[in-house]
């Protein structure tokens, strides 16, 4: 069978990595943006500087690690879509909202509509390989207020898979997760089986503002999963060497992971090892470079180390358009990660370096996960699977074409893609002749045309649009 072993770093690497970030928590420290959970965590063993930081000295860290919960599910509306968090299956998630939408044929872009929500949420519900069904897009006629709150309403409707937005505002929090208690049965169920997670994004670096402590806080009241996810840039936001920017990454998260653990100890965590670099040519942000595999593949090595499942940023682009750069750039940092034994892939369906959400994009990521999934699957060597007695018999016919033996096991074996082109030129031109991106295309419209996503429970749905109206009304 497959082994997922790719690795840049060897034990003693990680251990210099670790420690590195262990003296950055203990001498530089973390800006805590929150005055409760600032007080808190004095209270708990940090230390305090001249200038308001928060050192974190080793045994805090160690022991916050140690507490985390780094099994657990997050639950669907049909439990067929159940994500075993931990459990080491891949698992790939849709863009988390752009504020941008692309036409991939026209190669413009727009803001964004209720309706485009709409059909980005069909589409990712509809394909197989996307396991949390991201927003894709923010509408943004929606006001800034309660655009969490109306997504999210749209995403429980829509899909009966693990859904996933970004949470623009604490005050939305409140909402967001009375949604979810009604669908699960109650606030107490809802904490036995969650079905939303918070994806924490400290600013780079080392300081974690007050709007991003406070939902942290909500969800730690809730006991909620949370996963730590920095952006450090290398080069602008991070040292520019690779292994300081991963120092630095993993500080951030060790510091989230401290802060979790002290509001909430034993809540389930997530680790985000998501660095990217600064393009020193012009500091942009690139989420296609060789760098960013590389760092990947690290993140994944010392999350494990610290025994937590992992999430990175792999299978993006520097690309504004669906084309020959992208599928290098999105293909080889999936697989790599795979590879290398992450979890959960994301975001999927972005062109560019959050330049947009392609819909096109997304249908041929899914395309491209399904290839990967088949690579780290590898195969089985036993009797049956050395057919040397189908051999022996069939070495005269000359092929194994109409044997059981065939028909048992070609699609165990073999994978089959959906757009990919394998036909000879002939039944390809006679086809039209049509490349990835027109087949994307065409599939796109098909999903929107056919898919039927299973509808919520009316009854749910009217106490949905409920806390949907009370968060305008309370909250604009």
């Amino acid at each position: 069978m497959g082994s997922w072993n790719l690795t840049y770093l060897d034990n003693g690497e990680i251990d210099k990595i670790h420690s590195a970030s262990l003296e950055i928590l203990s001498k530089v420290g973390v800006r805590v943006e929150h005055a409760e959970i600032y007080t808190k965590m004095k209270e708990h063993g940090a230390e305090e500087t001249k200038d308001r930081r928060l050192l974190l000295e080793e045994g805090l860290v160690k022991e916050a690690i140690k507490k985390s919960c780094k099994k657990y599910t997050i639950y669907a509306r049909n439990s067929r879509y159940n994500l075993e968090v931990g459990s080491g299956n891949l698992r790939f998630l849709s863009s988390g909202g752009q504020t941008w939408i692309i036409d991939s044929i026209c190669k413009e872009r727009r803001k964004p509509t209720v309706n485009d929500l709409y059909n980005a949420i069909i589409i990712g519900d509809a394909l197989e390989n996307i396991n949390i069904v991201g927003a894709m897009v923010i509408p943004q006629e929606i006001p800034p207020q309660v655009r969490s709150v109306y997504v999210y309403s749209e995403l429980i409707k829509n899909s009966s898979k693990v859904v996933f937005s970004w949470i623009e505002g604490s005050k939305e929090v409140e909402y967001i997760l009375k949604m979810f208690e009604v669908i699960s049965g109650g606030e107490d169920e809802h904490r036995k089986k969650p079905m939303i997670w918070y994806f924490c994004e400290p600013i780079s670096p080392l300081k974690y503002r007050y709007e991003s402590l406070e939902t942290l806080r909500l969800f730690c009241n809730k006991g909620l999963p949370i996963t730590f996810g920095p952006m450090v840039q290398a080069g602008s936001t991070g040292p520019v060497t690779l292994a300081g920017a991963l120092a630095l990454e993993n500080a951030e998260i060790l510091a989230g992971v401290t802060i979790a653990q002290t509001l909430s100890p034993g809540i389930p965590v997530e680790y985000g090892g998501i660095p990217h670099i600064a393009d020193m040519r012009n500091l942009n942000i690139s989420f296609g470079s060789p760098e960013q595999i590389i760092m990947a593949v690290a993140m994944i090595q010392i999350g494990k180390s610290y025994g937590f499942p992992v999430h990175v940023n792999t299978g993006l682009t520097d690309s504004n358009v669906p084309d020959i750069q992208a599928g290098i750039e999105k293909c080889a940092s999936i697989l790599a990660s795979a590879l290398a034994g992450a979890e959960l892939f994301g975001h999927l369906g972005i062109s560019g370096a959050d330049q947009g959400a392609s819909l096109e994009q997304l249908i041929i990521d899914n395309e491209i996960a399904g290839y990967v999934k088949r690579v780290v699957k590898g195969f089985e060597v036993n009797e049956e699977a050395l057919a040397l007695d189908l051999i022996k018999d069939r070495c005269e016919i000359g092929n194994f074409i109409g044997t059981k033996h065939t028909l048992r096991h070609m699609r165990k074996e073999q994978w089959f893609p959906q757009l990919l082109n394998r036909d000879i030129w002939d039944n390809w031109a006679s086809k039209g002749s049509k490349d990835l991106l027109t087949k994307a295309v065409e599939a796109k419209e098909k999903i929107l045309k056919e898919h039927k996503s299973e509808r919520l429970d009316r009854q749910l749905e009217e106490e949905i649009n409920k806390i949907v109206k009370e968060s305008f009304k309370n909250l604009l």
